[in-house]
């Protein structure tokens, strides 16, 4: 018989997760809670159109039972599973969503979609949701940082199930006993994700995140109903070899309650991997110097990349499809040189096709700098060298990426986005109406009238 007592750690961050008030969580960290619930819902939508997710959302529905959950972008609503399955895989089609260098991953579109279904089930109002957010968020992102994952695996759908079950914990109200049966339920629940999804362009990477809600809210169910987990299933699915060969679990609650991951985490203007954004600005920093702030694709003879090892690692050239444009450095230099700017058409089916972009993907070389890897995660330098077949050399380079806590977006920037988004799907005065709720999320008495109020 093994020792049934829980390891000290563990028994910490459930008290945190039970415990800790919207009051007690810091003023950057609610801020910026607000700004990834914000921030989810519109991506979700944009993502939403996708055929392949008008699709999944007509099967998963169909006969499905009813419920009061929004499924953002479809203009249905659904079971709260239901509904954290859909818009957390449609969350991350498009590459939009918010990411976390320290947690290694995107833990806002693997709490978000869960929390916001649930509160809408439940009628939590406002401030139990941005609370729910906040505590699911720091807890899964702590437990990321404290492992070191093995990239093979692909970080979604792994401790993102615990963000979600957390997230539901919180919004009903489980104390610190059932909080720690919650964690450790559900960090046994995650996928074996492959990362290699990412560099294949394989859609079905999507489900991860969509996965993360399910099993999270399924995870709480199962600790209402009486099921019970490991006495450390934290340590052994990222410390013994699973996920991961260590884990730390010092660091897991190092400055627990003072030090707010949330709070350094990054939002995205681009929509493809994060690290190939760094790679955009150190371009963007070389256009600015270039006549009318661009070059003619055409007249590039060469452009060589040193970046950081994960940068570097985006470096296929054989694009065949949208999504897997998405992670290629090459051809998102190539797209956004040719078209002139990073939005989504860059990236669609017909960028793709483009003969005069694949030309220029052939001409794009990337390496990996030694020293710059050295530098990750605190900077993520890169720098791009383009040479013109006139024999004119321009350089561009990137410290910190745009959007990183030390060279953030401004509110401006986010809100634009959020219009940007959100007008293509519901139109401007709907758009306009959720922009304010959300942010004065608050005063949100009821989320399942928010639900019944607005149809999204």
């Amino acid at each position: 018989m093994s020792d049934r007592t829980p390891p000290p750690y563990l028994v910490t961050l459930a008290e945190f997760a039970a415990h800790t008030r919207l009051e007690d969580i810091s003023t950057a960290a609610r801020e910026r809670a607000r700004w990834v619930t914000a921030d989810c819902i519109p991506v979700i939508a944009a993502g939403m159109q996708q055929p392949e997710m008008k699709k999944f959302v007509a099967m998963q529905l169909a006969g499905a039972a009813p419920g009061a959950a929004w499924v953002i972008g479809a203009g249905r609503r659904a079971s709260a599973l239901d509904a954290a399955l859909l818009n957390g895989t449609a969350g991350t089609w498009l590459e939009l969503d918010e990411g976390n260098l320290f947690a290694k991953g995107h833990p806002g579109i693997q709490v978000v979609p869960a929390a916001v279904a649930l509160a809408q089930a439940l009628g939590s109002n406002g401030a139990q949701v941005l609370r729910a957010v906040a505590l699911g968020y720091e807890v899964s992102a702590r437990i990321s940082r404290a492992a070191q994952m093995r990239l093979t695996f692909h970080p979604h759908g792994t401790y993102g199930v615990i963000g979600a079950a957390i997230a539901a914990g919180v919004l009903q109200h489980f104390d610190a006993a059932q909080m720690l049966e919650l964690i450790n339920c559900a960090a046994t629940m995650g996928m074996a994700s492959s990362r290699q999804t990412l560099l294949d362009g394989a859609t079905v990477r999507n489900i991860f995140t969509g996965h993360s809600g399910y099993m999270g809210l399924t995870a709480a169910r199962l600790v209402e109903c009486g099921f019970t987990g490991e006495i450390d299933s934290v340590g052994t699915v990222y410390g013994k070899g699973l996920y991961s060969d260590s884990f730390d679990p010092a660091l897991a609650v190092d400055g627990l309650g003072s030090e707010w991951l949330i709070a350094k985490s990054y939002f995205k203007l681009h929509p493809i991997g994060r690290y190939a954004h760094s790679v955009i600005d150190a371009l963007e920093d070389l256009l600015a110097r270039a006549p009318g702030g661009r070059l003619d694709a055409d007249g590039i003879e060469r452009i060589d990349v040193a970046a950081y090892m994960l940068a570097a690692s985006l470096n296929g050239k054989n694009i065949v499809s949208s999504f897997g444009a998405r992670f290629s450095v090459p051809f998102a230099l190539a797209s956004i040189l040719y078209h002139g700017r990073s939005g989504l058409k860059s990236f669609d089916d017909e960028a793709v096709a483009n003969r005069q972009v694949q030309a220029l993907v052939q001409r794009v070389f990337v390496h990996e700098e030694p020293a710059f890897t050295a530098r990750f995660p605190a900077e993520q330098p890169v720098h791009v060298r383009i040479t013109l077949k006139n024999g004119t050399v321009m350089e561009g380079r990137c410290t910190v990426t745009k959007g990183e806590p030390a060279n953030p977006h401004t509110p401006e920037d986010l809100s634009g986005k959020f219009f940007e988004l959100g007008e293509a799907v519901w139109g401007k005065p709907v758009t306009h109406q959720l922009h304010e709720r959300l942010m004065k999320i608050e005063g949100i008495a009821d989320f399942g009238v928010l639900a019944g109020e607005m149809l999204l």
